[in-house]
């Protein structure tokens, strides 16, 4: 039986901070429209508790996964502190 190739993903955790705002929630789900849109999210969602969440990149590198993760509005807006994550995946 052969193994899988791991497949590198970025995984980037957002965690809400206590001074989140509703108001970053739609600028966000846009920015993830549009990464979809670029084929570079392959999936997103949050946690059930409401703590934040998470999406998964597909992308050539972790510096080019931190720089998205650094332009979505959760980052910029301060609203949650984001961390990525580079995530071997069979």
């Amino acid at each position: 039986m052969s193994e899988s190739k791991p497949i590198t993903r970025y995984l980037v955790m957002a965690m809400r901070k206590p001074s989140f705002s509703d108001e970053v929630i739609a600028p966000h789900l846009a920015f993830l429209d549009a990464l979809r849109t670029e084929g570079k999210l392959e999936m997103t969602g949050g946690f059930s508790d409401k703590s934040g969440g998470a999406y998964v990149l597909r992308v050539a590198s972790m510096e080019e996964a931190q720089a998205l993760a650094t332009a979505d509005p959760l980052a910029t807006s301060g609203s949650s502190a984001v961390a990525v994550y580079e995530w071997n995946t069979r």
